[in-house]
């Protein structure tokens, strides 16, 4: 039956598969009591939505289409860049390089240096092969084929960055993985499952195992990366595969360390894992409300610490895929689901829940597409993002034309947003946001290392480079991890000799400034009180008698004003600096003594 309705979708009656249905919003008097909003995306996309959209190490987002090859199913997609002021709601759309494959139904990551990855189909020219975009170069690259058809298998990013690959007719059936090797584009066999992994929902737990349930199965088991080996695991309380279509929903990651499963029949299941090798707990979760269940649909972590999902009616044996789409918010500390509207209005969307999807933006709001419809809407949730998601930075330093940034929780606590086999859109790793007073900008990020959820204390690394064109001046910089920004640190731009513009504070450690009201220097040599308001206290030390020359920089690399000019025998000085007349920012002051050269930072706040 899902087969036959997606040929209805491909059945459309103009070339552009504009319509996946006859759209018919029902309306309905009941309230709806959620908090969120839903909001159009002011732009058009040019072509439609075919599926998934996926967010890129840059900030963008890309979104396959329907259009593009010869059989309907779509080999392009267009990228949603969002304006000046870091709205995706009043962002623009444009075209990407298309696919050499189309594609309907599809593994998709984002690799750990910012690559696209796509492999399978169940239809479309591409259900037997894999290929990768690169954004730097607008250009897709093919892979290695895997051996066998692959079709819509599920896909992780492991912690050294490959992809464990499902195959769906492979040997043995329905059980194959290859593992997919990014540094040479090949794949390689990979451990077998114990059930069947075809139609099943995967979860990335916290110690990096990947949790599923087998198909049509109470029966769950775990990928172990350290053993490479897919160990079994407990039996799920509830029944969470429909027997007509053999589906199930989605699985998120709870800000708890849960795992949370929702099924076709409307059950849910909570996972607690063990932490190691050993089988978790599972319990039953609260049920969905009104009938409702989950064949194939989407669900998305919310910054709030909240589950926005959307379903439809429980399938029968005559229809495996019922009409119309509900939308709930799920709170899982109170166990309690609360209906909120549809993105088009009223209560429901005329379509089966698989027609849908979502993904998790920077700015802690999600997007939602949906097959055969060419408007996006952004549902932006209520409430404070929790802390327990927070990315925290502790320093950067500039190598080469790059900047490495460290810090903490760089992968968030969950993978984001989650559909099933059928698509991935993962967002767990880190997008670097940097806001002026009127702009904000995003780098490109890249070879973070860890692909990992829920890590702590651990520290994160990432790479990072500033988008060409952008101004030099003063920026709140922040690290962003499935929509929930880190505290922002304050940073300045340098105008560099390239087209690319440099951070001045290369090396700044963020913990120590924290810390201490300034930073030591050579032979004690600092300024304070730092931040300074109307004066500061530059403190030097002598140890040879000689010429002393402090001048004060500003963001610009434009001398603003010399405060030292003299000789002096050995010995500890302060000299007042008079900074009532200098704007609020960030200075350097280069100090020059007999021992050498010194830049001592300064902040001055009005």
């Amino acid at each position: 039956m899902k087969q036959f309705l997606r040929m209805l979708m491909l059945q459309c009656s103009n070339s552009k598969k504009s319509l996946l249905f006859s759209f018919v919003i029902v309306l309905t008097a009941f309230q709806s009591f959620g908090q969120g909003t839903w909001t159009p995306v002011t732009n058009i996309c040019p072509a439609t939505s075919g599926g998934v959209c996926m967010l890129l190490s840059d900030g963008t987002v890309i979104c396959k289409t329907f259009a593009g090859g010869v059989d309907g199913y779509g080999t392009l997609w267009y990228r949603l860049t969002p304006d000046a002021q870091g709205s995706y709601i009043n962002g623009t759309w444009s075209a990407i390089a298309p696919m050499i494959g189309s594609r309907l139904y599809f593994s998709s990551q984002i690799l750990k240096d910012g690559r696209v990855y796509v492999a399978g189909g169940e239809y479309g020219s591409g259900g037997s092969s894999a290929e990768t975009y690169n954004p730097l170069t607008n250009q897709w690259t093919a892979t290695q084929s895997p051996v066998d058809f692959v079709s819509d298998a599920n896909s992780e990013i492991l912690e050294d960055g490959r992809v464990l690959q499902a195959i769906v007719q492979g040997n043995p059936f329905l059980r194959e993985v290859d593992i997919y090797n990014p540094a040479n584009n090949t794949f390689i066999n990979g451990p077998s499952c114990i059930g069947f992994h075809n139609e099943s929902t995967w979860v990335k737990l916290p110690d990096g195992s990947i949790l599923m349930v087998d198909r049509n199965s109470t029966a769950s088991e775990r990928y172990i990366p350290a053993l490479n080996q897919w160990v079994a695991d407990g039996n799920v309380p509830v029944a969470l595969y429909d027997p007509y279509g053999l589906e199930t929903g989605a699985g998120l990651l709870l800000p708890d360390g849960r795992a949370f499963f929702i099924g076709s029949l409307g059950h849910t299941a909570y996972y607690t894992p063990s932490g190691n090798a050993t089988p978790g707990t599972w319990a039953a979760g609260p049920d969905l409300p009104n009938g409702q269940g989950q064949p194939d649909a989407a669900a998305a972590m919310m910054p709030n610490g909240k589950v926005l999902l959307n379903c439809s009616p429980v399938p029968t044996a005559f229809n495996h895929f019922p009409s119309p789409t509900s939308y709930y918010e799920f709170d899982y500390l109170a166990n309690t689901y609360t209906r909120i509207n549809a993105p088009q209005g009223g209560l429901t969307t005329n379509t089966p829940c698989y027609t849908s999807n979502l993904l998790v933006l920077p700015d802690g709001k999600i997007l939602y597409c949906l097959q055969g419809s060419s408007t996006f809407y952004v549902y932006t949730p209520s409430g404070a993002a929790i802390a327990a998601g927070k990315p925290t930075i502790k320093k950067l330093k500039k190598v080469g034309n790059a900047v490495r940034i460290t810090g903490t929780l760089f992968n968030g606590i969950s993978e984001g947003a989650c559909y099933g086999d059928d698509f991935q859109m993962a967002t767990n790793f880190p997008v670097v946001r940097f806001t002026n007073a009127t702009n904000t900008f995003y780098a490109r990020t890249y070879n973070w290392n860890s692909t990992g959820v829920m890590r702590g204390n651990a520290a994160d690394t990432a790479f990072f480079t500033l988008p060409a064109g952008m101004p030099a001046g003063p920026y709140a910089l922040t690290v962003v991890a499935n929509g929930i920004a880190s505290n922002p640190k304050n940073v300045i731009l340098n105008v560099s000799t390239l087209a690319t513009p440099t951070l001045l504070e290369s090396g700044v450690d963020f913990e120590a400034i924290v810390a201490a009201p300034s930073a030591p220097g050579k032979a004690g040599n600092k300024v304070y009180p730092n931040p300074a308001n109307t004066t500061a206290t530059l403190q030097f030390g002598i140890t040879q008698a000689g010429r002393v020359q402090a001048t004060i920089y500003n963001a610009g690399g434009k001398a603003v004003k010399t405060v030292i000019s003299g000789d002096y025998q050995q010995g500890l000085y302060n000299k007042t600096i008079n900074t009532a007349d200098l704007p609020a920012g960030v200075y350097m002051i280069k100090l020059q003594t007999t021992q050498g050269i010194e830049n001592i930072r300064l902040v001055v706040v009005k």
